[in-house]
């Protein structure tokens, strides 16, 4: 939807709850008891909640999820290749996205059976089911960050140390996470260069034995890499290894 489509959606909805409040039939801010010590909020600001999250989605996927390592692992095996922008972008974020809904899966799985569905049961309250559904995430998080990192950011916060790695702080983990994905995404791909590499050198030095400095090397290594590729069935080697790297840590 284009921005245009999403202002009038937007004076849509303004216009209908101004119409029902001059009725008198909703009240669009009201905060009641849940009867359980919590509180309830009205439809209206809970589909403010919901829009406020679908926006901060992006940043959730990258940073509470193992997208990212996969999807760097996949660029630079694109650039080991030397194939340019094939596979594009999009079929990478695609590949990425998929591989991270099936490494997550287990996740996933907790938060729908420990948070959303006694959520929409109405047995617990909002705060319950947010708190229930980050806990799988911390534990998923906590898995994959080294505890170097974890003491890097305790120490950068100014936090004292934590007795247990489960009792460090929501603000520290997040940052903390993200530097081992960065640094376990980086060490896969360096493995993954270092064949290709070989390949280019091996081709460079026999042309420049056979004094063709004029022929780039790539348009000579690119069939010799992609061969290799596909005879060790590179695909299926690199999916597993990235699944492996999630579920053995």
């Amino acid at each position: 939807m284009t921005r245009i489509g999403w202002g009038f959606l937007l004076l849509s909805l303004i216009w209908a709850e101004a119409g029902h409040a001059a009725a008198g039939t909703i009240d669009a801010f009201t905060v009641v008891p849940d009867g359980q010590g919590g509180q309830k909020y009205t439809v209206t600001i809970q589909i403010l909640a919901l829009m406020t999250a679908l926006s901060l989605l992006p940043a959730l996927l990258l940073g509470m999820t193992s997208f990212t390592r996969i999807m760097v692992v996949l660029a630079i095996l694109r650039q080991a290749l030397g194939t340019g922008q094939t596979p594009n972008n999009q079929v990478l974020m695609a590949l990425s996205l998929f591989l991270t809904l099936f490494t997550m899966g287990p996740v996933f799985d907790r938060v729908n059976e420990q948070a959303l569905q006694p959520y929409l049961k109405e047995e617990i309250a909002d705060s319950v089911a947010l708190e229930r559904a980050l806990q799988p995430f911390r534990q998923f998080m906590l898995k994959q960050t080294r505890e170097a990192d974890l003491e890097l950011f305790l120490r950068i916060s100014g936090k004292p140390p934590v007795e247990t790695p489960e009792a460090t702080p929501f603000a520290v983990l997040a940052p903390a996470f993200r530097t081992s994905e960065l640094k376990t995404a980086f060490q896969i791909g360096f493995l993954l260069f270092l064949p290709f590499l070989i390949i280019d050198l091996v081709v460079a030095t026999v042309l420049m034995s056979m004094g063709m400095m004029m022929l780039s090397p790539m348009v000579i290594s690119l069939p010799f890499k992609l061969m290799l590729f596909v005879l060790v069935d590179g695909w299926s080697l690199v999916m597993e290894t990235l699944a492996a790297s999630f579920f053995l840590e």
